[in-house]
């Protein structure tokens, strides 16, 4: 099953695919946010011949998730960006935040700030929490609080990141900051042990290639970890972290411009294409 939002900014409509038909959900559930992540079974009390049809091509897609909860994002998970990112591969999950509403449409501008211009795209498997999580037991019962995946982009602002001192949630909670969806896919579609492929290209220019196999910490390990720290509820999002190919890795680094156009897919999950504009 997938799940979007697909309509003009604060008007989007939820909808969901199923056997490749796209239908609106409109009249049944509100959004798609964390209560209906909780109480997926609504979802499949109504035969699609009670559902409306819908064509989403040329329709603006919004972000898959209407607010999530918490933004936590795990740094330096693949071996191969933590080396060109200078770091040691860590021995557990590096855990920082984004503020939630960070998060755009799939396909909707990315805005340089006004504090820093080294502005940088890190592509992202993102797990979405669906059912309370705390203190889990193992990595099973972690498997079981998530409702899917989906793509995002960890967007970093370097300049505020690394440069202004503190923590790195400066660089990497401007508005739009983090692109999400086109949709949030089930597991049962996914083989996350098999491993997704993930490709980001900038102006046409291949900048990233890996895959989620790749990661150092598998989505199930970071959900059960993380819930031995806090509370994990529906509606929450984890990203993942990011393989190499990131502009500060480059030599020289190298940053997004205004103007510049992002291609990002992952196995599974769709395609993301956003351009940088400036920020009014």
């Amino acid at each position: 099953m997938k799940l979007a939002r697909v309509g003009p900014r604060g008007s989007e409509k939820p909808a969901v695919e199923l056997d490749g038909i796209w239908y609106d959900i409109s009249d049944h559930i509100e959004d798609i946010d964390g209560s209906l992540l909780a109480h997926p079974a609504v979802l499949t009390r109504h035969d699609a011949n009670e559902l409306n049809p819908i064509d989403i091509e040329g329709q603006r897609i919004g972000p898959c998730l209407k607010r999530p909860g918490k933004i936590l994002c795990i740094g330096l998970n693949y071996r191969d960006h933590a080396l060109e990112s200078g770091f040691d591969t860590p021995n557990e999950p590096t855990v920082f935040m984004k503020a939630p509403n960070s998060i755009s449409g799939p396909n909707d501008p990315v805005l340089m700030p006004r504090t820093g211009n080294k502005l940088d795209w890190e592509l992202e498997l993102a797990v979405v929490i669906g059912s309370s999580a705390q203190y889990l037991t193992d990595e099973r019962e972690a498997s079981n609080a998530i409702a899917g995946y989906a793509i995002s982009n960890d967007v970093s602002e370097r300049s505020s990141q690394l440069d202004r001192g503190g923590q790195w949630v400066k660089g990497k909670s401007f508005e739009t900051f983090n692109p999400l969806g086109p949709w949030i896919v089930t597991p049962d579609e996914l083989d996350i042990e098999g491993g997704l492929a993930m490709n980001l290209a900038v102006n046409g220019r291949p900048m990233q290639s890996g895959d989620t196999r790749e990661m150092i910490f598998s989505p199930a390990h970071i959900v059960w970890y993380l819930s031995q720290f806090m509370l994990l509820e529906p509606g929450d999002v984890i990203n993942t972290g990011t393989p190499a190919g990131v502009g500060l890795g480059m030599s020289p680094p190298t940053f997004l411009k205004v103007g510049d156009v992002v291609d990002a897919s992952v196995e599974g999950l769709g395609t993301q294409t956003w351009t940088v504009h400036e920020a009014s």
